[in-house]
């Protein structure tokens, strides 16, 4: 290739990474733009909590629908990229723009816990959404983009200052704190005493769950943001080097690896020995999980950054134009069940047979995986 093609491909490259952190990330100084958040949804004794594009928590119950809003978030005037406020989920109005959620929430005993893009960690009592406590108390951290993480009483996390900090569940009293060397928009995993988690620094690194001391760490080429999946002894984990690895859980050492068309964002399913490995290119790769091999690839026609969610034998995907279908692992049909013409980037979440879908219209879509029948969409937006 000549050096005006090299240019060319460079410059289209470098667009398309700034397109993406734009549009994902809600930055663009257009005034009066909605914040962007993308947080999923965890359930826990019948009730469904979620934080929404107003910038609060909101509980839903599952068997009557009733639902309960948290008090806003507070943003803090801090300039962000392209003079944005990202505190204020990147938009560029002021006023009554909520704080971006990004990460889902965390259940722990009778505490709710989400992160908001304001770099604050609140915890809420489960039945009324009362405040329970927030860190820090004084002041705040860069903005967090990956979730909680709350194991054995703690609660870890990873910020974009490149940090991993692990909480005190029950009081939010910080325990310890470990350095990467570029920011963390990936939620943590933790087996038995190790913490896993990707940076932007290309690394994955093991940590001790206990004292954030550390373990081992592995590099790949490109950025790791995923959520890694951990799996009888194997971290498989997606990287924006178009890798799909699987490591060795002990010592990191790299058991294969599997190159899509694009990057990988969203964590991987496995079912029947088979890795489901949703891909930027707009691919499913299926992968099987002990040598990687690929059985095949299915064409979903656009991005997908959201995890899927499992039911049973059926996977179910939703590509970020907001298309959603349901691949029959048995036989490898896959079938359209939804269009709802509006981004998908939030993991998708199940509960007794039903998918919950946030899209970025303030709704809750849901769907029968059993049936694939499209259900009454539930509203996250409060009355005041």
């Amino acid at each position: 290739m000549n050096l005006k093609g090299k240019w060319r491909v460079g410059r289209v490259v470098l667009l398309a990474i700034l397109i993406l952190a734009v549009s994902l990330l809600g930055f663009g100084c257009v005034k009066g733009l909605a914040p962007i958040g993308w947080s999923g949804g965890k359930v826990s004794d019948g009730t469904l909590f979620v934080g929404s594009r107003e910038g609060r928590l909101v509980s839903i119950n599952l068997a009557d629908e009733s639902r309960l809003w948290g008090e806003p978030l507070k943003a803090v005037s801090q300039p962000g990229l392209f003079g944005c406020s990202p505190a204020m989920g990147g938009g560029c109005g002021g006023g009554s723009a909520g704080v971006a959620v990004y990460g889902t929430p965390v259940v722990d005993g009778e505490l709710v816990y989400i992160a908001g893009y304001n770099g604050k960690i609140y915890a809420y009592n489960t039945t009324s959404l009362g405040i329970r406590w927030v860190y820090p108390r004084e002041s705040n951290l860069e903005p967090f983009v990956g979730g909680l993480l709350a194991s054995q009483g703690k609660l870890y996390i990873g910020g974009d200052d490149g940090k991993v900090y692990a909480l005190d569940a029950a009081t939010g009293d910080s325990l310890w704190e470990f350095q990467t060397g570029d920011k963390i928009w990936g939620t943590p995993a933790i087996n038995g005493d190790t913490l896993y988690i990707g940076s932007f620094d290309k690394k994955l690194y093991a940590l001790n769950a206990a004292d954030g001391s550390f373990k081992w760490e592995f590099t790949a080429e490109g950025s790791i943001i995923a959520t890694p999946l951990v799996d009888n002894g194997v971290i498989y984990i997606g990287s924006f080097d178009r890798y799909m690895y699987a490591l060795n859980a002990a010592d990191g050492s790299l058991k294969w690896k599997s190159i899509g068309k694009n990057w990988f964002w969203a964590e991987p399913v496995i079912v029947n020995d088979v890795l489901y490995a949703p891909c930027l290119d707009g691919n499913v790769y299926a992968l099987k999980v002990d040598t990687g091999a690929e059985v095949t690839e299915y064409d979903l026609n656009a991005p997908v950054s959201s995890r899927p969610a499992v039911v049973d034998s059926t996977v179910i995907f939703a590509t970020r134009k907001g298309v959603v279908y349901s691949l029959a692992t048995g036989t490898g049909e896959i079938l359209q069940l939804a269009d709802f013409e509006q981004d998908i980037d939030g993991p998708l979440t199940v509960y007794d047979g039903i998918v919950y879908i946030h899209t970025q219209d303030k709704l809750l879509q849901r769907i029968n995986a059993v049936t694939g029948a499209v259900l009454r969409a539930v509203s996250l937006e409060s009355k005041n």
